[in-house]
């Protein structure tokens, strides 16, 4: 038998909503458990959270990360970062302080900038963008997502953008059209594997709260669910979309996500330089521990 340090966080979780649930396993090193336990974990906690991460401190400000959902590894996964790292800096008295840390992923080196004692989050450097050439038709986009073609804007383009994921960002018309989206799991998951996406993510400027920007919702049925209700990596991609399309021009968005009209999760967006002076987007936010203890895996 092995056991494992575990911790079940919602992250992006806010007064109104349950968040995003992940997983984590704290380790001495990622050599301490196989690829093989790693899905094995994820695919028993299936339906508990979407994804597992497994972390492991090699530096006073340095970590590894990687990501498995019960499907298969995730390349990149925002809100288990979030969780994790809002966790582990906000428990431990000598990281607090610190301002900036670096975590490795399967997409590279990123920057992790502590906000805990200014404004109780963490804000996560997301991967530099890759843009692919789509030309999806919105009638085929509308019977994936069981609603009329006029509920998809056709006055923005449809992209493919991966910071982290690839994800298909699709314009929708209003808050109305975006809530009355529901596909069918395997057809969907069908769908994105033909396109090689790894997400679909939707949005609209159509609100339920004034105060926010835009409402997103997001599919994830390449890893074995049909909606991430708050989505690090899937937003990040949408910032760049934003940014490439001239649509944001402010320092910061919030976005609201999911599928309920009025208990969204909140999603925080910024946009800045990196030491490249490269203008990357940066997704903030904060989490809440559910359950810790320890898990076992029986051989």
């Amino acid at each position: 038998m092995k056991e494992y340090r575990f911790k079940k966080i919602d992250a992006f979780a806010t007064e109104k909503s349950d968040g995003n649930p992940a997983g984590y396993i704290l380790l001495d090193s990622l050599h301490d458990i196989s690829e093989t336990e790693m899905l094995q974990i994820a695919k028993e906690l299936k339906g508990f959270v979407n994804e597992v991460g497994y972390v492991a401190q090699i530096g006073e400000t340095e970590f590894d990360l990687r990501y498995f959902s019960s499907e298969r590894e995730v390349d990149f996964c925002g809100h288990a970062t979030i969780a994790i790292m809002y966790d582990i800096i906000k428990t431990n008295h000598s990281l607090v302080k610190i301002p900036v840390f670096t975590i490795n992923t399967n997409k590279g080196a990123l920057s992790v900038d502590n906000r805990i004692e200014s404004d109780n989050s963490v804000f996560i450097m997301s991967p530099i963008p890759v843009f692919t050439a789509s030309k999806i038709d919105s009638q085929v986009l509308s019977e994936k997502f069981k609603i009329d073609k006029s509920g998809i804007n056709p006055n923005l383009p449809i992209s493919i953008v991966n910071a982290g994921l690839t994800t298909l960002i699709v314009p929708i018309k209003d808050l109305d059209s975006i809530l009355s989206i529901k596909p069918e799991l395997d057809e969907l998951k069908d769908f994105c594997f033909s396109l090689g996406v790894d997400i679909i993510e939707v949005f609209t400027a159509s609100v339920s709260d004034k105060g926010n920007d835009f409402r997103t919702r997001v599919f994830a049925p390449t890893f074995g669910y049909i909606e991430d209700p708050a989505t690090g990596s899937g937003n990040s991609a949408f910032g760049y979309y934003l940014i490439k399309n001239d649509l944001w021009n402010t320092e910061s968005l919030s976005i609201e996500q999911n599928g309920t009209r009025d208990n969204f999760n909140i999603v925080k967006l910024q946009k800045k330089k990196d030491a490249n002076n490269t203008l990357r987007v940066w997704f903030g936010g904060r989490a809440i521990t559910r359950i810790e203890g320890v898990y076992k895996i029986y051989n």
